[in-house]
């Protein structure tokens, strides 16, 4: 590359921010405020810190934390480093956890004090670790146990003291804007989880792309709602760090909690699944807001009528769609002004859809199961015959670690295959339509599970849902429902699936319901419909998909 050219990394966002506005807040905690040079500084002492306990150019590093200042500083000092970040998902099992440590060969694990006790069971099994570095939280709870031959933090950071490297200042710099900068794993609802790599490259031109369509400015009040160990939390700790934003960490995400931030912290952003949405609303301390509040929602579509009551109390929905592949949001239902005059369930089932790629992506294709000569071919755009959808560009994986037959599979025909069903609108917006595995197949006919889903939160007495294929002796499966309730609402079987059916084709319709107390959710908001279909298809010759 030309010497004039320099590489992109969303460090030197950081770099920027530290020395326009230094005594900008850049990070809230309870009581506790840093500035942006407090920031810089933290995250510099960090990265030596790392260095000085052996971490090398291209090491990977291990963290697990829940939403606190430190794993905010991780997603700079790690590749300050010169090292790769591992964020694990903090609800995952000893197992799950010694696993993605030794598949990514992470030399150090960082955990919070308070998942010790997922990590002592393992902790002498570890491979690749050699340092276990625990982290205490004044704000949060006490330690669950001790994790044998584990360091603490503070002894981590007096490290690089000892060694002399407490005053080196690493640059905010990368030799090669495409090397890895971070591995996160996906779910692994059906087999070990795949180690998703990211760009620096990547990382810089997705966070832009989040401050344009989530609309950050200087005066941004982010909230973490969002795991930051989901895709880097979207790369949004890198966005409001560009534009000079301030986060605001939020360790337990409970809805009178986001109100206290909201009211308190004058937040104007949050991201999360429709889940965190319904938590919003639900929660008692819910009112209409006096401040605009952007919430940029994604994983299941959110329910029309979920986007039209936000809408009624100030609220602006931002839905986008992505994966863990393309480094979270990947499509916005970039919104037309002149929707605006539709009345409110029009607006609301338009905000629904999935949308056009976003401005630092392509625009998605949806195409059919076969490729014909080699080539993908895309189904008309009619918004109603189904495929499955791709994509590509800056903000599509580099591929999944130490896994190079499972990334070919991926990317067949040079496009990123999501494993999502949809359709093509004639306006070129794609909407979702269902997982692929999740697709029920009756006597032939596809039945959208979330098709199924939509029809049953348009009734007033539905929280939750979700919809799977059970074994049916004459069709070979057919569509069930599992149904959470409001509290304090009733209603029927038979008066939901009369409800339904005059909503959709009488055939897609369940026959039966099932009243749950709560649905089984990963982490970031998703329903594990495989934990559902398990049960239903125990002892039975079937497809049970994960």
């Amino acid at each position: 590359m030309e010497t004039w050219i320099t590489e992109l990394t969303p460090l030197s966002f950081l770099e920027r921010s530290a020395d326009v506005h230094p005594d900008k807040v850049a990070v809230v905690y309870g009581p506790d405020r840093w500035t942006y040079r407090e920031f810089a500084e933290r995250v510099q002492q960090v990265a030596t810190a790392l260095r000085s306990a052996g971490v090398g150019p291209g090491d990977r590093v291990a963290y697990l934390l829940p939403n606190v200042p430190e794993m905010l500083v991780a997603q700079f000092a790690v590749p300050l480093a010169g090292a790769v970040l591992v964020a694990v998902n903090t609800r995952l099992s000893a197992e799950e956890v010694r696993y993605i440590c030794d598949h990514s060969g992470s030399v150090v694990l960082v955990v919070d004090a308070a998942f010790a006790s997922t990590v002592a069971p393992v902790a002498g099994a570890l491979e690749t670790v050699r340092t276990v570095v625990t982290v205490v939280d004044p704000h949060g709870p006490a330690p669950s146990q001790e994790i044998p031959g584990a360091i603490a933090y503070a002894d981590l950071l007096a490290g690089a003291a000892s060694n002399g490297l407490a005053d080196e200042v690493l640059p905010w710099t990368v030799d090669d804007e495409r090397a890895t900068i971070s591995i996160n794993y996906t779910s692994g609802t059906t087999g070990r989880p795949k180690g998703v790599m990211y760009t620096y490259r990547g990382a810089y031109i997705n966070a832009l792309g989040e401050v344009l369509h989530s609309a950050f400015t200087h005066d941004s009040v982010y909230l973490w709602t969002l795991p930051m160990f989901h895709c880097n939390g979207w790369c949004t700790g890198w966005s409001v760090v560009a534009v000079g934003g301030t986060q605001v960490c939020l360790r337990d995400v409970r809805g009178d909690a986001i109100w206290q931030q909201i009211d308190t912290e004058g937040v104007t952003h949050l991201n999360g699944a429709p889940t965190v949405v319904a938590m919003v609303l639900d929660s008692p301390r819910a009112h209409t807001l006096d401040h605009p509040v952007v919430i940029t929602t994604a994983a299941a579509p959110p329910s029309p009528r979920a986007l039209a009551r936000a809408e009624r109390m100030g609220f602006l929905i931002v839905h986008v769609y992505g994966l863990t592949e393309t480094y979270g949001p990947y499509s916005v239902c970039d919104w037309h002004r002149e929707w605006d005059e539709l009345d409110q369930e029009q607006r609301a089932r338009l905000r629904a859809r999935q949308g056009v790629g976003m401005i630092q992506a392509e625009r998605m294709r949806v195409v059919e199961a076969e490729l014909r000569d080699g080539q993908l071919v895309d189904v008309p755009a009619d918004g109603t015959a189904m495929g499955e959808i791709v994509m590509r560009g800056n903000n599509v994986m580099k591929g999944y670690y130490r896994d190079p037959e499972a990334t070919a599979k991926a990317f067949a025909g040079g496009w990123f295959h999501s494993g999502d069903l949809g359709v093509m609108h004639p306006d070129g917006y794609v909407e979702l339509r269902d997982r692929a595995k999740d697709v029920v197949i009756s006597g032939g006919e596809n039945i959208s599970t979330v098709e199924v889903e939509q029809a049953l939160l348009a009734h007033d007495a539905v929280l939750d849902t979700a919809v799977i294929g059970v074994p049916d002796e004459k069709w070979g499966e057919r569509p069930k429902a599992f149904v959470v309730l409001k509290p304090g609402s009733t209603t029927t079987q038979d008066e939901l699936l009369d409800h339904v059916r005059g909503r959709i084709a009488r055939y897609k319709a369940p026959r039966e319901v099932e009243f749950v107390d709560a649905l089984p959710k990963t982490s970031t908001g998703k329903t594990q419909k495989f934990t559902l279909r398990e049960k239903e298809w125990a002892g039975q010759t079937s497809r049970i998909k994960g």
